[in-house]
Order: C-alpha cells, then sequence, then structure tokens
C-alpha cells in the first residue's frame, strides 16, 4: 500500500501548524487514517493530546536534520505503521538538498509540497533573507499567504512568487480566513487606457499579469521600455526578443523576462540596447509554454538611455 506524503514548508509561525491542524480536522480529507506527523520545528501553536487523538495522528519530533535518515523514517514506519504522512518542515533547513538526498521508506511517496507565509511580513524577509525564502518556496505546489487584509499587495505579492516558483498555485487567505481574490484595483496601470502605458518599475507587474491572464490584453497598444536581448530569433524573420531581467535569488541568479516582438525594422537594432517600444498585444499559441502568449507587433521602436536600475522589481 501506497503511504503518501505531505510536505509543509515555511518559516517559523508562518502558519504551517495552523494548515496541518485545519487539514486533518477536515471530515473531507481525514477519515480515521492514521497520520504520522514528523514536526521538525516547535512554534507557539501546539498539537494537543485532544487533537491527536481526535485526528489520530501520532506525532515524533525531529530536533536536528541529520536524525532525517532512512533508518530512521523506517523506523517511524515500523512502529506506528502509518496511512499518511505529513512532515513540518523546519525553515531553516535546506529543503533542496532534503529533496535530492533524502530516501523514503520504499512504500512513501511524496504527493504534495504546500507552504505557508505571513503576508505581514513577507516583505521584511524577501528583503532580508531572499536566498532563504528562494530555498523555502521554490519546490512549492500551492502557496498559501495567509493573515492578508485590506492593505495587503496581493500583485506584489504573486508576481515576486512567480519569479520565483512560476508553476505554484497562490492562495490569499484573510484574517478571518476568507480566501480573497486579485482584482482589477490591484493593477498599478489604467487597464482601460487608449495607450497602456507601462512605468519602468511596473514591467515586471505588467509581464506577469499578461503571462497569466493573457486574454485581457489581446489587441491592447503598450507602450514600455526594455533591453533588445537577441536580434536572431530561430525561423521568425523581422523580430527581436526584448526583456528584462530579474532577481531570482540573488543579484548573481536572474531571470530573463521577456516577450517576442515582431518589428520590420529589426535588423537595424543592437543587442544590449535599451529601447521604447509600442506596439499591439496579440494572443498565439506557444508550444513550449503549452497555451496562449502574448506577442508584441511594435509600429515604434526608438533607442533610450538604460536604466539606472535595470533590474525588475515586484513591488
Amino acid at each position: 500500500m501506497t503511504v503518501p506524503v505531505y510536505l509543509f514548508t515555511g518559516f517559523l509561525e508562518s502558519g504551517k501548524t495552523s494548515l496541518i491542524k485545519d487539514t486533518l480536522l477536515d471530515p473531507g480529507f481525514n477519515t480515521g487514517e492514521k497520520t504520522l506527523l514528523l514536526v521538525c520545528e516547535e512554534g507557539m501553536e501546539e498539537y494537543d493530546e485532544d487533537f491527536q487523538k481526535k485526528t489520530n495522528t501520532a506525532i515524533v519530533t525531529v530536533d536536528k536534520y541529520e536524525d532525517l535518515t532512512y533508518k530512521f523514517l523506517k523506523k517511524c514506519d515500523s512502529m506506528i505503521e502509518p496511512e499518511r504522512v505529513m512532515i513540518e518542515f523546519n525553515g531553516t533547513w535546506n529543503l533542496t538538498n532534503f529533496l535530492d538526498t533524502l530516501d523514503f521508506p520504499y512504500d512513501w511517496l511524496l504527493v504534495q509540497l504546500l507552504s505557508t507565509v505571513d503576508a505581514s511580513t513577507f516583505e521584511m524577509y524577501l528583503n532580508n533573507m531572499r536566498s532563504m525564502i528562494y530555498e523555502q518556496l521554490v519546490h512549492s505546489e500551492t502557496i498559501i499567504f495567509n493573515r492578508c487584509d485590506e492593505d495587503t499587495k496581493k500583485l506584489y505579492l504573486r508576481n515576486n512568487i512567480k519569479a520565483i516558483n512560476k508553476g505554484a498555485q497562490i492562495i490569499y487567505e484573510m484574517r478571518n480566513g476568507e480566501i480573497a481574490e486579485l482584482g482589477e484595483e490591484d493593477m498599478p496601470f489604467d487597464l482601460h487606457a487608449d495607450i497602456l502605458q507601462i512605468r519602468d518599475d511596473d514591467y515586471g507587474l505588467w509581464y506577469m499579469d499578461a503571462m497569466e491572464h493573457p486574454q485581457k490584453y489581446d489587441g491592447k497598444i503598450v507602450e514600455l521600455k526594455g533591453k533588445v536581448i537577441s536580434t536572431h530569433v530561430d525561423d521568425i524573420p523581422n523580430a527581436f526578443v526584448f526583456g528584462r531581467f530579474a532577481m531570482v535569488c540573488c543579484a548573481d541568479d536572474t531571470s530573463l523576462i521577456g516577450l517576442l516582438v515582431h518589428y520590420a525594422s529589426s535588423n537595424e537594432l543592437l543587442p544590449k540596447e535599451w529601447v521604447k517600444v509600442r506596439a499591439k498585444v496579440k494572443l498565439e499559441y506557444d508550444e513550449e509554454y503549452q497555451g496562449n502568449v502574448p506577442i508584441l507587433y511594435a509600429d515604434d521602436v526608438t533607442t533610450v538611455d538604460a536604466l539606472v536600475d535595470e533590474f525588475v522589481y515586484f513591488n
């Protein structure tokens, strides 16, 4: 019998314990199966005896990363005989190393990786511990921003996460437990303007939204600045790659967020020069992306001075 393993990551006091408790108390998820819960760090909230009995959960505390060996996990498996396993991972441990090197018992199967983030402290952590945030979230399938309120900049949160982990599903949970959605009011530009002028600081926000919701921009005229990345596009004449670079983990780890631009005079452009592009957005199917993506058809491209700070930020 396969034993599903659910891995929960996030910093201390980010809401991992609350999420695990809510999950195990959900009758749609838990119908009495024996659960082994490996707790790798202890926060303010605890799992009391009543909870363990009610959810048929056995808790094993793991104090050191070095203790997470195959021998240890196999012993837990033999003694408890769980029907599922949950791991509350320590927010200071190296998750990539854990995923790459750990040998689960043969019938354990990692089926989901979820992360919790305190929305009220995310910006502070991002500014001071970007590499640690990256490590905790880069592998996640679902990322839950909890403790959101009416002042939470959801678009800022989403686009910083998408720069780290494009495939993650993002959920915004209000302080009262309700789930919030992104609205048009969260955008820093006017979607109804005749020409959608993207300010330099808003390039990343616009790009991520255009990739995730391309239908919103189909047929729109946009004006924005970026760098000529390449003037040679395989099998596509009169086109160039345009974009900017975003920091993913640190200044030495950047990712291009760029677009294909059709332009009759693209052969006159020079790689790495900065330009302002005015173009119409059209949606075209991309085989690699497996969906429609925005493509720019430019009627005007002019050379401009390079930005003082060339990196893209999502604030």
